[in-house]
């Protein structure tokens, strides 16, 4: 079976978004593997940015699988004194056979190095998007909720990398509804939006974005924030506190949406993009969508090796 990377949702075919959120879905209710599917195998963990749950949950879900690892931080790499990245990415696939990357900038560069046949290239963040965490999301709503077609989620904040995630992810599931509030001047990149948008129109759900915290939707099964200071970047506007202060989760969204879940990517600056009441209250289930990342890196590590053994037939 041909090597599988994944470096953007976008790149997965309908049936494979399908299959893996259903596998994370398995493993996190207890699915036994079949024996260690990746005994005799090396996963490398390279992360030039801080992590504590993609790095952790790739590495514990590598172990659980049967492979090794060999995990490099930002300055352990031959990149850091003039080799190209072209060819420490020819070195590693020679040598890995899976390769978990957190670089925060140009997917590009992560597609160059899965353009070779040996090795598996999976994109722990970019820049532009973090699948993983997409696919942690969709598993989470899963397990959650039962089902995916016809979910309404609500996202708070900047249209980050996890953002464009959801929105690659979520509008591939029928009837579903994304409403995306984000700061004037920190929404969904034009590109992502785009994309995202031709995935709702194929496959009949919706995706709204709007700048302000007015006339919001009522009765969302979820309400999902992520933190305002995203690992890798800065805001160019110095007065961006101000801006982003009426984008805060607080109990009050809840008026509308009684029966709505609180999602958060992690890590959480309480006070800031959400309130304590709401992180650490009863409708939060961000601790569970954290232990849950470490289900869907199990069935992104399976997939990319040994194919998908879930069968997710027709949508979720």
């Amino acid at each position: 079976m041909a090597i599988r990377h994944l470096i953007s949702l976008d790149d997965l075919t309908d049936v494979d978004l399908q299959s893996l959120v259903t596998r994370g879905a398995e493993f996190a209710s207890g699915a036994p593997t079949s024996g260690r599917p990746l005994a005799e195998t090396v996963t490398g963990i390279y992360f030039r940015k801080t992590s504590t749950r993609t790095r952790t949950a790739f590495s514990a879900g590598a172990l659980r699988l049967g492979a090794q690892i060999i995990a490099y931080n930002g300055a352990d790499l031959q990149i850091n004194t003039g080799e190209t990245s072209e060819d420490t990415g020819r070195v590693l696939s020679r040598m890995l056979d899976t390769l978990v990357a957190r670089t925060a900038g140009d997917p590009a560069e992560l597609r160059v190095w899965a353009a070779q046949d040996r090795m598996s290239v999976v994109n722990a963040m970019s820049e532009d998007e973090h699948p993983t965490q997409g696919l942690t999301d969709l598993t989470t709503l899963l397990r959650h909720f039962g089902q995916l077609s016809g979910l309404r989620v609500l996202y708070v904040g900047e249209g980050n990398n996890t953002a464009a995630a959801l929105a690659l992810g979520l509008t591939r599931f029928p009837g579903t509804e994304l409403e995306l509030r984000t700061p004037p001047g920190y929404g969904l990149t034009a590109d992502i939006r785009r994309r995202a948008e031709t995935w709702a129109a194929a496959h009949g759900s919706m995706l709204r974005e709007r700048h302000d915290m007015t006339d919001l939707p009522a009765d969302v099964d979820a309400i999902y924030t992520t933190r305002w200071q995203t690992t890798g970047t800065s805001k160019p506007d110095p007065d961006w506190r101000r801006i982003f202060a009426p984008f805060q989760v607080t109990e009050a969204l809840w008026q509308d949406s009684p029966k709505a879940v609180f999602l958060h990517d992690l890590p959480a600056h309480r006070g800031e993009e959400v309130t304590a009441e709401v992180l650490d209250g009863p409708r939060s289930i961000a601790f569970d969508q954290a232990e849950n990342k470490m289900h869907s890196a199990m069935a992104v590590l399976e997939w990319c090796r040994v194919g998908v053994v879930a069968a997710a037939g027709g949508h979720l």
